[in-house]
């Protein structure tokens, strides 16, 4: 932004990027935004839509005249609201804007990119598109990227670059805590403290509360752990990380944990939580019958 006054938007992103989306929606009518900042705005809006599974809804507001970056976010909500046979298309309209050099560099298009070829676990892909950097965004997804491929030699190359364009930026903080997750060691307790800090400056969130809890069931804390996540669960009862880590906390307290299970079953089919149950199930299964 050229502009050298107050960000207008800063209040909007930091509500997205710490997961408060419900908040980001409610306060975004910021006024006389400059035509760019208001792209910028309607883009973080619908983004938080989709956070919040709302893909109808910037499906149907989002149409075809609409500025690139938005037509990139309604092709995340089009992706993440198919089927799996249906995804293909929407990769294939995606490469089809990528291609046109005209827009192809657009840095929320190659943001998307990159969350969708993650999703697809295709993260060689992912990177064509995020490596070249250039906004804290897609650092950060750099960051989630190398992690997922247990690169955390590269991941900490675009951390220190975060690092360098703003230490106290909100997507730095957390780029430092799920490295240091990643890490581990004595670099859980540091990750800890990011993620306190957070809850002490912000409004409690769900991804803040996972990464606390996180946190105590790496370092042993399973009942701290627990309380974290039924707060996380209180707020959204169907989110796929609540549940999946609700789960790994209730097997290490000796609790049930199959409805939680069910659960995560229900609203997220592909996780790989979900994924692992099942093959125990059917090498258990396979077990049995070698038995009888």
């Amino acid at each position: 932004m050229a502009s050298t006054g107050p960000d207008p938007l800063f209040g909007l992103r930091n509500n997205f990027y710490i997961g408060a989306y419900q908040a980001a929606i409610n306060n975004s009518d910021v006024p006389n935004l400059s035509a760019d900042d208001a792209v910028e705005r309607d883009t973080l809006v619908y983004r938080s839509y989709i956070a919040l599974a709302s893909y109808q809804l910037v499906i149907s507001e989002i149409d075809d005249s609409a500025a690139t970056p938005l037509q990139a976010v309604k092709l995340l909500a089009l992706y993440l609201s198919s089927p799996d046979n249906k995804q293909e298309t929407v990769i294939t309209s995606l490469h089809e804007l990528l291609g046109d050099s005209a827009i192809g560099n657009n840095p929320i298009l190659r943001l998307i990119a990159g969350i969708v070829f993650m999703h697809e676990q295709d993260y060689n892909e992912a990177l064509k598109h995020t490596n070249a950097g250039g906004t804290m965004e897609l650092h950060a997804l750099n960051v989630q990227i190398f992690i997922k491929m247990h690169r955390s030699d590269y991941a900490e190359k675009q951390l220190r670059i975060m690092q360098q364009a703003d230490e106290d930026h909100t997507l730095t903080q957390l780029a430092n805590a799920w490295l240091n997750l990643a890490v581990g060691g004595s670099k859980i307790q540091e990750a800890y403290l990011i993620f306190q800090d957070f809850s002490e400056k912000n409004q409690m969130t769900s991804p803040i509360l996972n990464g606390k809890a996180v946190c105590c069931m790496h370092m042993g804390n399973f009942d701290e752990a627990e309380t974290l996540l039924l707060e996380a669960l209180n707020k959204d009862t169907k989110d796929s990380e609540t549940l999946a880590n609700l789960v790994v906390c209730s097997l290490h307290l000796g609790k049930p944990s199959t409805r939680y299970l069910s659960q995560l079953k229900i609203s997220n089919p592909d996780h790989m939580l979900v994924g692992r149950a099942a093959s125990a199930e059917e090498i258990f299964d396979r077990a049995v019958q070698t038995v009888a």
